[in-house]
């Protein structure tokens, strides 16, 4: 979502046509590797805290990794997403969810009510521009039932102020997939006057291939925007913390709660919200 690849020395008007990873769900699942399955478990473990009902939507659900491990623990899960190979790798790899196409910045899903919206691994923040953050609320508010429950998990805006670990210099990372071994480098900037957290990944395979140049974006959203957003949109805030979570360092640990609630600080910011 809201992602590009492209070689290098192409125009800029040129539209972006393929993403490696996105288009390549197994390579994606071989290069971020979940096999404990944690994120799920976090969402699951929230949900049970919560008392949520069993009809559950799980925005960008990617691979599908998440939404079949909520529909395994007995919920009735929907699963949508906006990149189509992933979905048709999630119906032949991950069963049980249905999953459908949307767009989480403004999605409809007709006459369907959900008990909870789960929005994982930083999903949400793809809602670049206040008025899509407007839509993607007001979308989960039409498709929750009354009282129903929102659950993100998303990179923390509040890290980057005074803070330039992540952004000092690039990332390097390797995966081998199908007899390639695909060597990616990670570049991070901030584009202060947008808000966003813009990503440049540039994969090499050492072969005769040129490499691939991908580019992506999050918006960097602060605990206190946050709050103001969802009151304005009828929920309550229930909970909104840092750590642990389920890419926390240390991760969290089943049935663990949060070290200090009121804490804002950390890299990664875990929310929880009640349609009022």
């Amino acid at each position: 979502m809201a992602t590009c690849a492209e070689r290098p020395g192409a125009l800029p008007e040129q539209p972006c046509r393929s993403n490696l990873l996105t288009d390549n769900p197994a390579l994606y699942e071989a290069r971020f590797p979940d096999l404990e399955r944690r994120a799920g478990r976090w969402a699951e473990d929230c949900l049970r805290r919560h008392a949520v009902g069993p009809r559950v939507l799980d925005l960008g659900c990617g691979t599908g990794r998440d939404a079949a491990y909520l529909s395994r623990a007995g919920r009735h899960v929907v699963g949508a997403d906006l990149s189509e190979p992933m979905l048709a790798h999630a119906r032949s790899h991950h069963p049980g969810p249905e999953y459908v196409h949307a767009d989480l910045r403004h999605f409809d899903l007709g006459e369907r009510e959900f008990d909870a919206v789960v929005c994982l691994d930083s999903a949400l923040l793809y809602c670049h521009t206040n008025a899509q953050l407007d839509t993607f609320l007001d979308s989960c508010r039409r498709a929750l039932a009354p009282g129903g429950l929102l659950l993100g998990e998303m990179r923390n805006g509040a890290y980057f102020l005074g803070r330039t670990d992540l952004l000092d210099a690039p990332t390097v990372d390797s995966v081998s997939w199908r007899g390639v071994t695909y060597r990616s480098t990670t570049t991070l900037h901030v584009d202060r006057a947008a808000q966003l957290l813009c990503r440049t990944r540039i994969w090499a395979t050492g072969d005769a291939a040129e490499p691939i140049r991908q580019r992506s974006a999050w918006r960097l959203l602060f605990p206190q925007e946050i709050r103001r957003a969802l009151t304005a949109h009828g929920f309550e805030v229930l909970a909104l913390y840092d750590t642990p979570g389920p890419r926390t360092e240390p991760p969290w640990r089943d049935g663990q709660l949060p070290a200090d609630p009121a804490r804002t600080d950390g890299d990664r910011l875990h929310l929880v919200a009640r349609l009022v």
